[in-house]
């Protein structure tokens, strides 16, 4: 009994560790022996002989190819299934960080707490508090959304000229050369004044010619562009998306064939004779900045029928940069983006001819488009729409726990019920996991990686909480934000939603597709390896990569139980108190969600990239694994406040509780219900045990975001705030504070009227009949009198004439109460 005890401790111990092979031989072998010599019981030599020829197979690689991997190896390459170019290029691009920590089961700690804490230089700072500041102050949103549909002329100029269109090309072209992190914060800042001005100074610091050219250009049109990008003289957009292929970015229809031709170069005005070059038609919708663009970047797929580039025919998807002035090219129409005003429009063309130069990179670039799209959408997606996004989590946490301090209904503020505060604890909890999300990404970015697969984890959880996010602060608003005008700081953001959702992936896509789809592959240590060996028929990688992968399975499964029995409490965390616990039960999900992914493989086969809602859920528990560490990352960073803690745990067990949620649901519809049943005794052995955020906790987050405090500052940090109380969100502030100081006051007041002193009939009657009846004095009366004022400017809404054309600036003058 006490031998079988120790055996079964002794293959726990060295799965849990995930020992080699060779410490599994010894291992036993000491066990065997012990067996035989510690208590004289007599192991029976076909035993030892059994042992002896399965340790030399396994530690003996071309014996352990000959007898075992090799034969899998014939099976393997038969089963894998066959992927595309597209696919592999998607496959291929960008690198990966520290999803790939999240993946194998055990993550490093220390590895996530010493990556260093993105930081502003000082020349970043300057321009966040100067040009940013300044254009700010510019942006009037509802002129520009409802009035003149369009950005004034004066805040195009100054974004033109201060640097705006140039904030990720390199100095010695003229541009600022920010850091990622200081391109994300310039956006999240500017989005919190007006989506339409983020929205065009993102998009040519996104994908497009600017970020093509600085990594693919030849020097010729990188000298050429890259300064006139940079100062605003040139207006760029980039067509990829077509009626016919959407998030099937593959299967555009747009072609062009090589061919030779004669074109005039509009930049130049000189006629170019019988040169060699492409003829290309097109139809491109959804193109942002398309209207107003100056530089038109174009994907099409290339054909060569001719064979004057060589012996193939199909080049494949090719990038090319043409002049907007140049014969053939059509724009100028727009399109009406819900909630928003910046320039989105169609653009097309028919059989235009190109030269080759005009190609980005040149004819050596020739079919290498989707490549170069994929690798830039790497890093574009961690920016533009997550920066948005949390733009969007500030705007509402700092506008809506303002209001929901300062409107009272039934003698309370309405944020003190707790239907109210549930909502507002999703808001201010999203925003915090938005923030760390991206953040934490950022970091990655600047240190050189291109996280493919953790760019579409923030693009799409990000803009999905973006959403929720809104949605909870229009339901605490109530009627304050239903009527547009320009005191409506919440509604155009609200209208624009579908914007975010759609654009760069469609959400539904990256959910059900490409978060698993990719990372499945790239982030897994031994998948990508067993699929590049059969590609390449090299069975000695493939022996290492299976070897290895069976070792990962078994480790697997005996850390998920053994993590899932004990509740993960003896399990390593670099941090202790309060926190621990959150990193002990990512590494119990993270072992559990390795061991899923690989039985779906294994069950599923290549079927698994069909079974949408499968991978959706395995996606989700790699996203909440990633948003979890993003904010244990961030609470450190922010030198783990005692005021935050109540958001870190609302965010952090809404996390685990959703990893939880969705390893049921795969579980429950996993199609081998033997190996379901199997596996939820492992991973689940005492059921669904990890609760939602408790209603404590959801009532603290809510209650820091109605009062002023380092948890409400940091929530909302970078974020634009007009000092203007005439602006709708200016006079937030200044009411909040005015509400909080007079509380003492009022109270008196409405004391004083309950006791029969004070008999007026209106508010502001008894307020002078406090003041004239020696209750209050004048500071007291002054002070009350502005709360007042400011209240009413926070909750009134706007009113035209019946036209809807005039607005009534003059609410003031109609308070009777």
């Amino acid at each position: 009994m006490i031998f079988a005890i120790l055996l079964i401790v002794l293959i726990g111990a060295l799965a849990y560790w995930r020992a080699p092979i060779l410490a599994w031989t010894i291992g036993f072998a000491a066990w065997l022996a012990a067996l035989q010599f510690g208590v004289s019981i007599t192991v029976s030599p076909i035993v030892w002989g059994v042992f002896v020829v399965i340790a030399v197979v396994l530690n003996l690689p071309p014996l352990r190819r000959a007898v075992f991997t090799g034969p899998v190896f014939g099976v393997f390459k038969k089963i894998t299934p066959a992927m595309s170019q597209t696919e592999q290029e998607a496959i291929n691009a960008g690198t990966v960080w520290w999803d790939s920590d999240l993946f194998s089961g055990k993550p490093d700690w220390n590895k996530l707490l010493s990556f260093p804490d993105p930081k502003l230089t000082p020349e970043e700072q300057a321009f966040l508090d100067g040009p940013t500041e300044e254009l700010c102050k510019l942006v009037d949103d509802w002129k520009i959304t409802h009035e003149q549909m369009d950005l004034p002329e004066e805040v195009w100029s100054f974004i033109k000229s201060n640097g705006f269109l140039g904030m990720i090309i390199k100095k010695k072209y003229g541009g600022v050369e920010f850091s990622n992190y200081a391109h994300a914060k310039v956006v999240t800042k500017i989005a919190t004044r007006g989506g339409s001005a983020a929205v065009t100074v993102m998009v040519p610091n996104s994908l497009g010619p600017g970020e093509l050219l600085q990594h693919y250009g030849t020097e010729a049109q990188k000298d050429y562009y890259l300064p006139r990008l940079a100062k605003g003289l040139e207006i760029p957009c980039f067509a990829l998306t077509s009626p016919y292929a959407g998030s099937d970015a593959g299967a555009i229809p747009d072609y062009g064939y090589v061919c030779r031709g004669s074109y005039t170069d509009p930049r130049s005005g000189e006629r170019h004779e019988n040169v060699l070059g492409v003829r290309v038609s097109w139809e491109k919708r959804w193109i942002t900045l398309a209207p107003v663009a100056t530089i038109l970047g174009l994907a099409f797929k290339m054909y060569d029928p001719d064979h004057l580039l060589g012996s193939k025919e199909d080049i494949g998807i090719t990038c090319a940069l043409v002049p907007t002035e140049h014969e053939g090219v059509q724009i100028g129409r727009r399109h009406f983006p819900g909630g928003a005003a910046f320039m989105n429009g169609p653009t097309w063309g028919k059989d235009v001819f190109i030269p080759l130069d005009w190609i980005i990179g040149g004819k050596e670039y020739a079919g290498q488009g989707w490549r170069m799209l994929v690798e830039c959408l790497s890093v574009g997606r961690c920016i533009s729409l997550p920066a948005m996004s949390v733009a969007s989590g500030k705007v509402a946490s700092y506008t809506t726990g303002a209001y929901a301090r300062i409107r009272d209904q039934f003698g309370l503020p309405i944020g003190k019920f707790e239907g109210v505060d549930e909502a507002m604890a999703r808001i201010g909890g999203y925003t915090y996991q938005m923030e760390a999300a991206q953040d934490l990404a950022l970091t990655g970015l600047d240190m050189g990686e291109k996280p493919s697969v953790l760019s579409a984890v923030i693009k799409y959880h990000n803009t999905e909480r973006m959403r929720k996010t809104l949605n909870d602060a229009m339901d605490v608003h109530g009627g304050r934000t239903v009527v547009l005008g320009p005191r409506n700081y919440l509604a155009r953001a609200y209208q624009a939603i579908p914007i975010a959702i759609t654009v760069e992936g469609a959400n539904i896509l990256t959910r059900s597709m490409i978060i698993y789809g990719q990372g499945a592959i790239r982030c897994h240590p031994f998948v990508l390896r067993e699929m590049k060996a059969a590609m390449a028929s090299d069975a000695k990688e493939f022996d290492d990569a299976i070897t290895g992968h069976i070792g990962f399975v078994v480790s697997n499964v005996f850390r998920s139980l053994w993590l899932g029995l004990t509740g993960a409490k003896l399990a390593g965390a670099p941090r202790g108190g309060e926190t621990a616990r959150y990193y002990k039960q990512v590494t119990r999900f993270s072992s559990a969600f390795a061991l899923l992914s690989d039985m779906a493989m294994f069950s599923l086969g290549g079927s698994l990239k069909f079974r949408e809602k499968l991978s959706a859920r395995l996606g989700d528990m790699l996203s909440n694994l990633y948003i979890a560490t993003a904010c244990l990352k961030r609470f450190e960073r922010d030198g783990a406040p005692k005021e935050d803690l109540a958001v870190l745990k609302w965010a952090v067990e809404s996390n685990l509780h959703d990893i939880q949620t969705a390893m049921d649901g795969f579980l429950a519809n996993l199609p081998n219900r033997a190996l379901a049943f199997m596996l939820r005794r492992v991973i689940f052995p005492w059921g669904l045990t990890l609760k939602a955020p408790s209603d404590r906790i959801g009532t603290l987050v809510a209650r820091s975001l109605m009062q002023p405090g380092g948890t409400r500052d940091r929530l909302t940090r970078g974020m634009f705030v007009s000092k203007d109380e005439q602006d709708p969100v200016g006079v937030l502030g200044p009411a909040l504070h005015a509400v909080l100081e007079t509380e003492p006051v009022e109270q008196k007041l409405r004391k004083l009227t309950r006791e029969g002193k004070l008999c007026a009939l209106t508010n502001a009657e008894r307020l002078a009949e406090a003041l004239d009846d020696g209750q209050i004095n004048q500071v007291e009366f002054d002070a009350v009198t502005r709360a007042r004022k400011l209240k009413r400017d926070v909750i009134m809404v706007d009113d035209f004439d019946k036209s809807l054309r005039h607005h009534d600036e003059t609410l003031l003058e109609r308070y009777v109460f």
